[in-house]
């Protein structure tokens, strides 16, 4: 039986993950710091995992076949993980994010030219091998490391890239939707609540589109990434791009209204998932290696009338 390390997965898509592993017959293994419980069967062992010696202490002697990581935020976090895992797992899975392909958080190559349709964002935009890592900055602090959300996953990254110690897959989430009451970022609840009372939704006048991820399709791609044997980042995303209008459009025929627009300028702020600049993500690589995805609109209703029944 195969071992496996969830570090996290205390909440929405890091739970399914880890049911879905159990279910699977691995032997699972939930590092978190103790508020919420793994599910019966699934080992559960309590410890912060900024606190190196704490974190060895509580895996004593226990060696994995694969680690996924489901919140490792910043290089510092990363270089913990590198150090007391090595030795430990043959293969480290970190979830990060559509983020880091964000053109306005560092400069990325591959740019469109104006005028010209943006391609889809490949993996190798992000060069791991070459990024700098800054472990001096204050990535202690919750606001700086809030602010340099995106920053910090590439730096934990490229140093999880670089550990010998194993091999290394990153997983770059799409923004995740579904679940009811477990999306906790309330940006569906955003459309689903204005759009709903008849309110304006605040779009950029020339809005690019982005894309989208069932959190049960990230669950499993994330199940999947752990059996695998590739190594490198991957992106997540459901075929299907959107752009805010085409997003808010889907949310009101399932309440059966028309939305309301505001139009705003570039750069200036506008409501969740309109986005003035290009960073939709290319699944290319993942459909390589074999796995197949969904299409948004086949379950994007869905999600909203499960929006829908957890706000009544």
């Amino acid at each position: 039986m195969q071992r496996i390390c969830v570090i996290g997965g205390s909440r929405y898509f890091g739970k399914l993950l880890v049911a879905r592993l159990h279910a699977a017959g691995y032997h699972v293994t939930v590092v978190n710091r103790g508020s919420v419980r793994p599910p019966a069967g699934v080992e559960h062992l309590v410890a912060d995992r900024d606190d190196e010696t704490a974190l060895a202490a509580a895996l004593g002697t226990r060696t994995f076949d694969v680690v996924v990581d489901q919140v490792c935020y910043t290089p510092v976090q990363a270089a913990v993980a590198a150090r007391v895992f090595t030795g430990r797992t043959r293969r480290y899975v970190m979830t990060s994010t559509i983020e880091v392909y964000d053109p306005a958080t560092a400069a990325l190559p591959g740019a469109a030219a104006p005028g010209t349709e943006p391609e889809p964002v490949p993996e190798a935009a992000v060069d791991l091998a070459g990024w700098t890592v800054a472990l001096d900055l204050p990535w202690h602090d919750a606001a700086y490391r809030e602010a340099h959300y995106a920053e910090g996953k590439r730096q934990a990254e490229a140093v999880l890239a670089r550990a010998a110690g194993f091999g290394f897959v990153s997983v770059r989430s799409a923004h995740v939707l579904g679940g009811g009451r477990q999306e906790f970022t309330g940006r569906l609840a955003h459309y689903v609540e204005r759009i709903g009372r008849g309110e304006e939704v605040v779009v950029h006048e020339d809005a690019v589109p982005t894309v989208f991820v069932h959190h049960e399709e990230l669950a499993d791609l994330l199940v999947w990434a752990a059996a695998a044997d590739f190594t490198g980042p991957v992106n997540a995303c459901s075929d299907g791009p959107l752009d805010v209008r085409e997003f808010a459009a889907a949310v009101a025929a399932q309440l059966g209204r028309e939305p309301v627009w505001r139009t705003v300028a570039a750069g200036e702020e506008a409501s969740p998932f309109s986005f003035d600049r290009h960073c939709a993500m290319s699944n290319a690589r993942a459909k390589q290696l074999g796995f197949v995805f969904s299409h948004t609109r086949d379950w994007l209703p869905g999600v909203v009338q499960e929006a829908l029944r957890s706000a009544s």
